[in-house]
């Protein structure tokens, strides 16, 4: 069948985070405060970055990106939810559950590879601090970001590939704020149980693997400190613990969300909140909050731009 005809739902409604007035209120309120507050400062770390020319170091270089991915990621899902608790009537269009749910899955999944990236760099100067910089050079630093994008785009491509192989004939009521592959794909009116089996792979194995693969990473580079007398001993705990942390943040809900059978938890949309709203502003935070050397240059720039 042409997929003209097997595809009859035109737009899909969101069911929404919650269906409690009070409780949209309040959430909206409350993520338009941590937007206002914690997007800036994203802004001002991408500033920073590119502005001041003692943070040229590839650390400085990913952490610029890190930042960039997330501010980007975070206009996926965010805004349209911030609409729709104003709305009685939440609906995206089919194009548009397809565009937001490219987008998650293209800025996210190039997020995950940067955050290996990332560990690698923290490995090379770690472990192997006299190859440092004839390894992390300016040309092998682009080259690895610009795998970073292919990767997340691949990742994105198949995904968005197996969803429109899918016809939509029946209910178009999605049992989220937003459009993603779990919700998606119960709709089908098929058997989508070989999809299920691919979508796992591409999305939820793919996260475990990373996540086991970056702790093994840290565990490695931790134990390799831990043994080490130098003076920067300290300054090196710090920055893998921050990385610890974001992994977790980043990677732990997507483990949940997406290395199980797409059926309904009652934390899912608690957990997709939070992977897709408050944790992504969070990363560049995390990371800037024990490193010295961007908060003297933040703190600078502030400074300067308060004087004129």
């Amino acid at each position: 069948m042409e997929r003209e005809n097997s595809t009859v739902v035109m737009e899909f409604i969101l069911a929404g985070l919650t269906q409690s007035h009070n409780i949209q209120f309040l959430v909206f309120t409350l993520v338009l405060i941590f937007y206002l507050i914690i997007l800036p400062r994203n802004f001002l770390i991408i500033l920073t970055i590119r502005s001041d020319p003692s943070l040229t170091a590839p650390l400085y270089f990913f952490l610029g990106n890190l930042a960039f991915l997330d501010a980007s990621y975070s206009f996926i899902v965010a805004p349209r939810m911030l609409v729709d608790f104003l709305s009685e009537k939440k609906v995206i269009s089919y194009r548009g559950c397809i565009t937001q749910l490219f987008f998650l899955h293209f800025l996210g999944g190039g997020e995950m590879l940067l955050l290996i990236v990332m560990a690698f760099d923290r490995y090379i100067a770690i472990c192997r601090p006299l190859h440092y910089s004839t390894v992390m050079k300016p040309r092998t630093c682009y080259a690895l970001l610009l795998a970073q994008w292919l990767g997340g785009f691949v990742h994105s491509i198949i995904q968005v590939a197996l969803i429109l192989c899918l016809p939509f004939c029946g209910p178009n009521r999605l049992d989220n704020f937003f459009c993603d592959v779990p919700q998606a794909i119960k709709l089908a009116c098929t058997d989508t149980f070989v999809v299920e089996l691919l979508m796992v792979f591409n999305s939820g194995l793919m996260t475990l693997l990373c996540f086991l693969g970056l702790l093994a990473s840290y565990a490695v580079i931790l134990c390799r400190v831990h043994g080490s007398s130098s003076e920067g001993k300290s300054k090196a705990v710090s920055t893998c613990t921050t990385h610890i942390i974001v992994i977790f943040l980043m990677l732990g809900p997507g483990i949940f969300i997406y290395t199980r059978p797409f059926r309904a938890f009652p934390a899912d949309k608690v957990v997709s909140f939070f992977h897709t709203v408050i944790f992504p502003l969070m990363n560049p935070v995390i990371y800037t909050l024990r490193n010295q050397e961007v908060k003297a240059s933040m703190r600078k720039i502030l400074s300067q731009h308060m004087v004129c």
